[in-house]
């Protein structure tokens, strides 16, 4: 046996040891991000609805479970779905990973079966768009699962003051994967003629690898990673089997009246519930409005993801040392604004114009690593030691879990109107609220309230 390392947070007290941990961690982003990316951004959403399209009736009707579902709203509603199914597997899971000190299987369960549906997706052709709904459902729920569990491994590896950098390296690795892949992508789409392939073949290639990606690089911090078990300072004694799906829904009950204990938490909770709604409903969504709407070929379209992704990492490290000198809070406020900025510029972008988009692209990736790593890292901050997973869960339910009403509104507003602009603009709401929600925040206090020390700039 081995020593134990971790101090009395359940971080390693070797700053080399946890250094190895840190790297290990960022590899999962490096990993699954191209999902993210090459999956729900780019591919997926153009191509599942040219499927549910070429299935549908006169009217422009598919109808899953005898349902009738405009073609181009199936794919918000997919993801819709998803989230809601994330929504009651979560808080199962992350009460499961914190009473039993062992989130790495589930993580690994999580990541493996998120992969396998997304490398499914290679035999989505014809008319088979319930197939795509369905594997897009079980790898976004996946996919958000895993991420719960990831991100609640960063009050146990990384020290108060390090958070926002050692979150800040995490996005900026997964969008180095994210770009490094669209390279990839963007070679076999453009030349599939010349590797023998159709524009559908050389799609649902992408989509496959996507998949393959994610499970290879999930060996990394599945190596690295420890799991730990902390003493639950507030929480009475387990329940027999509060580990079994049975007793799940009991020990969420028991979550929820425990963060009612914490109402600041709460508070940013809500905030970011509702600001990154907007933020996860722009990224899978553009790729539909910039095809269907601005008359963008699949070319323009990965090009500008690319430029996303190549400027998000500068964006997210850029941001993490803005934090270091005006805080977490006033930086994320900053790049709210931002955003709702973009969403009105993004509402007059003229059709058959890529330099526009582009444009746009490139805004949307100097804001969007950085908004979502100082989330990150400042909900790091608010939760009690002992409950990294269980208060990650309720996170995650706010980062791609909750945020089912984003495409529910999108998709509405399009299934209502015809119209991709009025879709686009109905998100403008949830930037403003949740910049207003945010503003009201006494983040210090937070920190102090949930037990934990306080840094120095937050």
């Amino acid at each position: 046996m081995t020593a134990d390392t971790t101090g009395q947070e359940g971080r390693a007290a070797d700053p080399a040891e946890r250094r190895r941990e840190q790297r290990g961690w960022y590899f999962y982003d490096f990993a699954c991000s191209v999902y993210s990316t090459s999956v729900l951004t780019v591919f997926l959403g153009p191509y599942l609805t040219s499927v549910a399209e070429a299935a549908a009736d006169p009217g422009g009707f598919v109808h899953p479970l005898g349902i009738p579902v405009r073609a181009g709203s199936l794919f918000a509603y997919a993801v819709s779905a998803s989230i809601v199914v994330a929504v009651l597997v979560m808080p199962l899971a992350g009460a499961a990973a914190d009473r039993m000190g062992r989130k790495k299987p589930l993580l690994a369960a999580a990541a493996y079966l998120g992969a396998a549906a997304t490398a499914g997706m290679f035999f989505l052709e014809g008319g088979r768009y319930l197939l795509g709904a369905v594997l897009l459902i079980v790898a976004n729920a996946s996919l958000a699962v895993s991420m719960m569990l990831y991100n609640a491994y960063l009050p146990q590896i990384a020290e108060p003051d390090e958070r926002d950098a050692v979150s800040s390296r995490g996005w900026a690795f997964g969008y180095t994967s994210g770009a490094l892949v669209l390279v990839i992508d963007l070679v076999l789409y453009s030349g599939h003629d010349s590797f023998g392939l159709t524009e559908g073949e050389a799609v649902r290639i992408c989509l496959a690898s996507a998949g393959l990606w994610w499970g290879a690089f999930t060996l990394i911090p599945l190596r690295r990673l420890r799991d730990r078990h902390l003493a639950r300072e507030t929480a009475g004694p387990a329940a027999p089997g509060a580990g079994a799906v049975g007793n799940g829904w009991r020990q969420l009950r028991a979550t929820l009246a425990d963060m009612r204990r914490h109402p600041l938490t709460l508070s940013f909770l809500l905030a970011y519930l509702v600001y990154n709604d907007g933020v996860q409903t722009v990224i899978s969504q553009a790729s539909v409005y910039g095809s269907e709407e601005l008359g963008l070929d699949k070319t323009t379209l990965i090009t500008a993801v690319l430029l996303v992704q190549v400027l998000a990492v500068a964006g997210a490290l850029a941001m993490g040392r803005l934090a270091r000198s005006y805080g977490a809070k006033r930086t994320i406020l900053g790049s709210l604004a931002v955003w709702t900025v973009i969403l009105a510029a993004g509402y007059l972008l003229p059709a058959g114009k890529p330099v526009f988009f582009y444009c746009l692209a490139a805004a949307i990736g100097l804001v969007l690593g950085g908004s979502q790593a100082l989330s990150r890292s400042l909900f790091s901050h608010l939760v009690p030691r002992g409950k990294e997973a269980e208060y990650f869960s309720a996170y995650e339910m706010s980062d791609r879990g909750l945020s089912w009403l984003g495409p529910l509104v999108f998709g509405l507003a399009y299934q209502l109107t015809g119209s991709y602009r009025d879709a686009i603009i109905s998100l403008v709401i949830f930037f403003v609220a949740g910049f207003a929600l945010l503003l009201r925040v006494p983040v210090r206090r937070a920190v102090v309230a949930a037990g934990n020390p306080l840094p120095e700039r937050i």
